[in-house]
């Protein structure tokens, strides 16, 4: 696969990195107003820079933009002279709706939208997926893509906006939760290393434990309770303190606000 990500700051990095480690592609090219910022990827090889877009697209199959959403309709008409039927074309951008990139280059392409989080730099992403009616047979070709970078899940169009809160910002959020819990292991006696590495792998282990289980989480809540333990102790208080209530309120008042920006950009 001949891949060109188009805009490659933080989340195009990220993305480009996840695919040389996994070296899922016969050619990777990388566009950035300044080359300098992308010189980790200078001697890697079958990747090509260029500050060209029109370039990028010429020599590619599969098109991810990574642009900023002011940019991205301004990119779009300039490279629609060199966009054939046979480019697929992937979106990363916040709240750019599928029918306004229709808008700009015409429903008869290849159209799909994919919400990866900056795990992807390690493998570990949740990537939300959708496309147009052009694209439905390259679903599966995305997602092939997005697989190899973590887990990937196909939704309607419709969910988007709340798998960026979810999946997106969900990054910020579990941070947040580790950091606190990093924070909690100091003030027990462990020094700042120590406590960050406890926090760490606590929270990937119960990840793991999910994933590899299927288990709900309370089954696995109940195994690590007992009666009068301090287990429920120090549940029952981050419950009466709001611990889920506050990370409920937070996700809806992220969603809210997307939804705003969304309307702004409209």
């Amino acid at each position: 696969m001949k891949i060109a990500i188009i805009g490659t700051g933080n989340l195009g990095k990220s993305i480009a990195k996840g695919l040389i480690k996994n070296n899922t592609f016969s050619q990777l090219i990388l566009t950035k107003r300044n080359l300098k910022e992308l010189e980790e990827f200078a001697t890697t090889e079958k990747v090509q820079l260029t500050t060209c877009n029109m370039e990028a697209v010429q020599q590619a199959d599969i098109l991810i933009f990574a642009v900023q959403p002011r940019h991205f309709e301004q990119i779009l008409q300039e490279i629609q002279p060199v966009l054939t039927p046979n480019h697929v074309i992937i979106s990363t951008i916040t709240g750019y709706s599928i029918d306004k990139i229709e808008a700009s280059i015409g429903a008869q392409h290849n159209i799909i939208r994919a919400m990866p989080n900056t795990a992807i730099a390690v493998g570990k992403s949740m990537t939300c997926i959708c496309s147009n009616t052009s694209a439905n047979g390259h679903v599966q070709l995305a997602s092939s893509i997005f697989k190899v970078l973590g887990n990937t899940l196909v939704i309607p169009e419709s969910q988007m906006q709340a798998a960026t809160v979810v999946c997106a910002s969900g990054i910020a959020f579990w941070m947040r939760l580790i950091r606190a819990t990093t924070q909690a292991a100091i003030q027990l006696g462990f020094d700042a290393k120590e406590a960050q590495e406890l926090a760490m792998y606590t929270s990937e282990g119960a990840a793991n434990l999910l994933i590899n289980t299927g288990s709900h989480p309370e089954q696995e809540i109940d195994k690590v309770t007992t009666p009068k333990g301090c287990t429920i102790e120090g549940l029952n208080e981050m419950e009466h303190k709001g611990l889920s209530a506050a990370l409920i309120q937070g996700m809806v008042s992220s969603f809210n606000k997307i939804n705003t920006i969304k309307k702004e950009q409209i």
